[in-house]
């Protein structure tokens, strides 16, 4: 007698991503970490110094949906000229959320800064400048220990700073600028980036200072991967429980610079590991935001606007799929939190659009059958089904005026 194959249970038709468990750590009005939604962050590109023009562009990126805002910092004039950028937020508009990017020889400009901005970001490799000799080829236990001993003289005024404002630290490893201490020690790796970001950790939290999130970006997707989960394992070995940040630095623009930004942000975000994302595009901040939130969508992070299922089309498709579903969208896209399907045939309409709160179905030629959940409500002349979806939407009571 044949032996038929033992059922396969089937799978739950929903599945979270178990995230991370990290500490709550404040930028402004945004925790990040803590269990709280995956934050958005973009960072503006006017220089500082012009204060009307970065106003302006913090609010664009803020009132499109970007939560944490980044600013370059790179002279002391520039820090002193974040006061009046958040004076003038605060007046015009509302406090949004800021971050001054800090990198070479930061101490006098991170210090003055931290008065103006909820969050400094300093890149450990740039901090403290370290004078390369052309002829070395290792660093002494002295020399490593002598230039550690420099860069927590520098940083700790501006921990205790930071420590007793409330406010926060990103520190922000870059493998493209690691410091040639960690480069001769580590190699051009992720253990380097890792290292270099635990040595700033310790030296926090030596000065009971633990506000903070840790970012380790590459322009290479397997090392900003690598990176991210080696970390994840050493902070884990260590019972450190600090939120990343994360993102794929210099990804480029268009269709492939939003494919590397997502191959490896969502990898990450798959596996539980992130709790703030930037996206990084050699195109205006305000193209960020949406690639942001679609990944996060994507993964079931957030739900910020409607999620819509289509088939791909094929021979069996009773109407034009492609311009259908951008009707549709085109009259739902202001809604959130709705599942709309649009699928061109029977054959796998109902079954392929079972989670999906309506569904807009070729049935039968120049006919649309229209599905609350599971079941078909009416079927109406093709020529009146967005609108017929549109009327059933409002009836339910889950429709708003765009």
């Amino acid at each position: 007698m044949q032996t038929l194959p033992t059922p396969v249970q089937s799978l739950p038709t929903e599945t979270t991503i178990v995230r991370r468990k990290t500490r709550p750590v404040p930028i402004g009005s945004v925790i990040i970490g803590g269990g709280h939604p995956v934050a958005v962050q973009s960072m503006i590109n006017e220089d500082t110094l012009d204060i009307e023009g970065s106003v302006a562009a913090i609010r664009r990126l803020h009132e499109i949906g970007c939560e944490i805002v980044r600013v370059t910092v790179p002279s002391l004039a520039h820090a002193k000229a974040m006061e009046e950028i958040r004076n003038r937020l605060y007046k015009t508009y509302k406090p949004v959320p800021l971050v001054a990017d800090v990198h070479h020889n930061g101490m006098k400009i991170a210090l003055e800064v931290a008065k103006y901005v909820d969050n400094v970001r300093i890149n450990p490799g740039l901090y403290v400048f370290e004078k390369p000799k052309p002829d070395r080829t290792e660093y002494t236990q002295a020399e490593f220990e002598e230039i550690g001993a420099k860069i927590r003289e520098t940083l700790e005024p501006l921990v205790i700073s930071l420590r007793d404002q409330g406010k926060s630290m990103r520190i922000g490893v870059n493998h493209g600028s690691l410091s040639e201490r960690m480069l001769f020690t580590y190699g051009d790796t992720p253990e380097g980036m890792v290292e270099s970001a635990l040595e700033f950790i310790r030296i926090c939290e030596s000065l009971n200072f633990y506000n903070l999130e840790i970012s380790l970006k590459a322009s290479r997707v397997p090392v900003m991967i690598a990176a991210n989960r080696l970390m994840v394992k050493r902070m884990d070995e260590l019972g450190m429980d600090y939120p990343l940040h994360l993102g794929v630095t210099e990804a480029g623009d268009g269709e492939y610079g939003r494919i590397k930004s997502t191959a490896g942000i969502a990898t990450l975000l798959a596996e539980g590991i992130g709790d703030t994302i930037r996206v990084s595009l050699t195109e205006a901040p305000e193209k960020e935001i949406p690639v942001c939130y679609g990944i996060l969508q994507a993964l079931g992070l957030r739900r910020t606007m409607v999620e819509y299922v289509a088939c791909p089309s094929c021979g069996r498709t009773l109407f034009n799929l492609e311009e259908v579903l951008h009707k549709v969208r085109e009259a739902t896209k202001h809604l959130t939190g709705l599942n709309i399907a649009v699928m061109g045939c029977i054959v796998n309409g109902p079954g392929e659009m079972a989670d999906a709160d309506y569904g807009y179905v070729g049935k039968q030629p120049g006919y649309i059958s229209l599905y609350r959940g599971r079941e078909e409500v009416k079927k109406v002349p093709e020529a009146e089904g967005v609108a017929a979806l549109v009327e059933l939407i409002k009836a339910d009571g889950r429709w708003v005026d765009p």
